[in-house]
């Protein structure tokens, strides 16, 4: 671990690789796991505000779901995530002709029907931030469904941190990126 600013970076988000690869996973990502995207408190305004424009890319699942449940839920601990199907994907997955989960969110985006991409929670995957009162742990999550972009991440030699440099951006800044890459050349990279 190190430590930037106000964060405390775990060093596997600078050793380990990581590529998605969409063909071999299908977006497992989306639909399993035993929760929804997490958010934060400007993303659920967001949510509700774009709700509208995502309509029409969604399922009818999803739908159903979010019109019951609402944009997002409050889990028993507090957290805000996005409400899942039947205990399972997220309600804003849709698939492609090939079966591969998709984000509505996203695909909106895409369209140019709304300006935000996604939960930033998403864009950030596989790294995940845990938000404390004087600082953000910000870590590499490996998740077995996952193998195959390890594997892929290896092969291409991309680092998590630069497959998600844009999301760091997003969500830390630009000074911020440029610091990592910098403890990066001077101390992590092979």
């Amino acid at each position: 671990m190190f430590q930037l600013g106000k964060t405390i970076v775990s060093e596997d988000i600078i050793e380990k690789d990581f590529v998605c690869n969409l063909s071999a996973c299908k977006g497992a990502c989306c639909i399993d796991g035993d929760a929804g995207a997490p958010l934060d408190k400007e993303e659920v305004k967001i949510l509700d505000d774009i709700y509208p424009k995502v309509k029409p890319f969604l399922r009818k699942e999803g739908i159903e779901v979010i019109e019951a449940q609402g944009t997002y839920v409050k889990t028993a601990f507090g957290d805000l995530e996005t409400p899942l199907i039947n205990g399972a994907e997220c309600a804003y997955v849709i698939f492609d002709e090939k079966n591969t989960a998709l984000c509505a969110i996203e695909e909106a985006y895409n369209q140019g029907e709304i300006a935000w991409k996604k939960p930033v929670s998403c864009h950030l995957y596989p790294i995940r931030v845990k938000e404390y009162s004087e600082f953000s742990g910000v870590n590499y999550e490996k998740w077995e469904i996952c193998d195959d972009a390890c594997s892929l991440g290896k092969e291409l030699q991309v680092p998590v941190y630069k497959f998600v440099k844009e999301a760091l951006i997003r969500k830390f800044g630009k000074d911020w990126y440029a610091e990592l890459e910098k403890v990066a050349e001077k101390n992590f990279e092979k």
